[in-house]
Formats: structure tokens, C-alpha cells, sequence
């Protein structure tokens, strides 16, 4: 069965072209264009989808809202921003509304593809770019103060230790196993572990613990 997208952006260009990278993927099938997240809602009322692809700015009613309805009445569709804003305090916001991923229109498409696919199976996804923004609102000297290290540290190993701190430098897991001559998969398989032992869900707080714990460089 393929992933069932909904798509929601009231650029016409901009969303067929997103629409483009998913066409003649046998796993993939964009199922509706729509232009504001009312209409995203009307259309959840009647169809089954497994993945909404939200832009953030749309008339009648925006992103964030449309996000914040999906994630509170429809458990079983997982929510992702594709815009251009690069704003921390928004993308922290998106964060503790509960969607799955954020990524920027300038997203090549294998990499869309590769999202859409590990967002639809649960998991999150924030392209390197929207992890760097994540960063830019942190203030690190304020962070550093805390003298008291985590004893969560305790139970990480060198290797997961390195692989926070590439995180946090907003690596992607290519890029990363490039680093470190592994693969992206053991990359993944990785920061799921260590998000588990710090008891984060999310990458906003992977990157928080990083600063806080001298992670970071």
C-alpha cells in the first residue's frame, strides 16, 4: 500500500511541484492539493491519509492551527511542515504541538522522499537546516552555567557521545556516518538509543541536553 499525502499549500507552483517529487514513486501517492488547513480538516472528515505535508502560511487558516487540530483529533495521521521559515520559536512550537517533522522547501527530493517514508513509519525528521535554526535562538553560555552535569551521561557510550554532538551541529545521518565510516541506518539506530536513555522525544531536546552537558564541540 502506498503512503497516502495530503498536501497543503496555497502556492499552486510550489505544490505541484512538491506533488512532482512523489509522482512515479510506487510508494508514495499525493491523494489531494489543498490551499489552507480548513480545507485539510474538511478533507480528514472523509478520507483516510497518512501523511499531511503542511506549509505554515495559508489563508483562512494557517499551518500551526491546522497542526495543532490534526495532532489532538487524528492519532493516526502523522503531521510535517514544509515551509520556509527558519524560526526557532516557531519550529519548537510545531515541536510541543506534536508533529513528526519540519523540513524547508529547498529539501532535495530523495531526501523528502527518505522523510516522508520515516515520518509515515512514526518517527521524526528535521533536515539539517531546520536543526541550525533550532540552534540560533539557544543562548550555549546559559546553558553552560548548569556546573551539575545530567548522570544520564553515565550511561552513553563515546560513540553515542559523538553522535549527539554532530547532531547538535545539525549533521544529517549521511553525514554523519560519513564522519564516523558507518552507515545512515546505524546512524538512525544510534540517536534512536540515545534518545531513549536520555528520555527525550524530540530533537529540540536531544539539542537542549547536548549544550547542557558540553556535548556540542
Amino acid at each position: 500500500m502506498p503512503i497516502k499525502i495530503l498536501i497543503a499549500d496555497d502556492h499552486p507552483l510550489i505544490a505541484e511541484g512538491i506533488k512532482n517529487t512523489f509522482q512515479n514513486q510506487i510508494d508514495f501517492k499525493v491523494v489531494a492539493i489543498v490551499e489552507n488547513g480548513k480545507a485539510v480538516l474538511e478533507y480528514l472528515e472523509q478520507h483516510s491519509v497518512d501523511v499531511v505535508l503542511l506549509d505554515i502560511n495559508m489563508p483562512i487558516m494557517d499551518g500551526i492551527e491546522c497542526a495543532t487540530h490534526i495532532t489532538r483529533n487524528y492519532n493516526d495521521v502523522n503531521v510535517a511542515m514544509l515551509s520556509m521559515h527558519q524560526e526557532s520559536s516557531i519550529i519548537k512550537k510545531l515541536i510541543e504541538i506534536g508533529v513528526k517533522g519540519y523540513m524547508l522547501k529547498t529539501i532535495p527530493s530523495d531526501e523528502l522522499l527518505l522523510a516522508v517514508k520515516k515520518i509515515n513509519s512514526g518517527k521524526e525528521y528535521f533536515n539539517a537546516d531546520v536543526t541550525k535554526a533550532l540552534l540560533s535562538d539557544d543562548k550555549p553560555n546559559t546553558l553552560r552555567q548548569f556546573s551539575k552535569k545530567s548522570p544520564l551521561l553515565d550511561d552513553l557510550t563515546t560513540r553515542e557521545k559523538e553522535i549527539i554532538k554532530y547532531l547538535s551541529q545539525g549533521f544529517t545521518n549521511t553525514q554523519i556516518g560519513e564522519k564516523l565510516f558507518i552507515s545512515p541506518r546505524t546512524v538512525d539506530t544510534h540517536r534512536t538509543n540515545i534518545m531513549r536513555k536520555i528520555d527525550v522525544h524530540n530533537v529540540a531536546s536531544l539539542i537542549r541536553f547536548a549544550f547542557q552537558n558540553g556535548l556540542t564541540s
